[in-house]
């Protein structure tokens, strides 16, 4: 496993595309920092910057492209017969695909929004937004992961899913939050360090479940399907 981890993270790291995880953090980083230097009160720009931004665009944004990236790129570019030509469970390739991922984007994404919680209201909330976008973390990956393997538009649709059900639907459709990771996330941070600047209608339980289950249940889905390529990288 740790072998493959290896080849992940070379690989993610020597693409372009990790390039484009750097803008949107370093956006977040930078507004917080400027409305704090500027002494605009937190309330006016806490819930945009923190939520509007960091949980509602840079999380799920950076998740999809290291989540698509870990496998749907080497399944686009060929060489991810490499990897199944080996005897190799297919667990044992998807977990360590999925850990590279999920971690990648925790640091990226928790670091500014430690930060920018620090600077909008406490040391607590900022540990409180690390840890709950670590959690949405491993759950956006997983379904990144999963749809990079169950269609050849991974980015496409995950960007539907992010822009159409949880930014569009997700604020004029009550119903639809219990579906959204974001959602899920801001919850379990308004647990840890409840504040006026996060609010959502879903519940820390749900939130708790629906983020294991969506986890683990993307995670077996994407291991059952690896399953069914055959070694030219299409499915039999």
């Amino acid at each position: 496993m740790s072998t493959v981890s290896w080849i992940t993270a070379r690989g993610l790291f020597g693409r372009r595309r990790f390039l484009l995880l750097l803008p949107l953090p370093g956006l977040l980083l930078a507004l917080a920092i400027l409305s704090r230097s500027l002494g605009v009160d937190p309330g006016e720009w806490g819930p945009a910057v923190l939520v509007g931004l960091g949980l509602a665009v840079v999380l799920p944004v950076v998740a999809l492209i290291v989540g698509t990236g870990v496998l749907g790129a080497e399944i686009d570019d060929g060489t991810v017969v490499h990897i199944l030509t080996k005897p190799l469970p297919r667990w044992q390739i998807v977990l360590p695909k999925l850990a590279v991922a999920a971690g990648v984007t925790a640091v990226t994404v928790a670091v500014p929004l430690y930060v920018a919680g620090v600077l909008a209201h406490s040391v607590r909330l900022g540990l409180a937004l690390a840890a709950a976008a670590s959690i949405g973390a491993l759950a956006y990956c997983a379904f990144f992961v999963a749809l990079s393997l169950l269609t050849r538009r991974p980015v496409l649709l995950g960007l539907v899913y992010v822009l159409i059900w949880e930014g569009l639907l997700g604020n004029f459709v009550s119903g639809t939050k219990v579906l959204s990771i974001q959602q899920y996330v801001i919850a379990l941070a308004d647990r840890i360090a409840p504040t006026e600047l996060l609010a959502t209608d879903v519940s820390v339980p749900v939130a708790a479940v629906m983020s294991a289950l969506i986890a683990v249940g993307f995670t077996v889905l994407a291991i059952d399907r690896l399953r069914s390529f055959s070694v030219a990288g299409e499915t039999s």
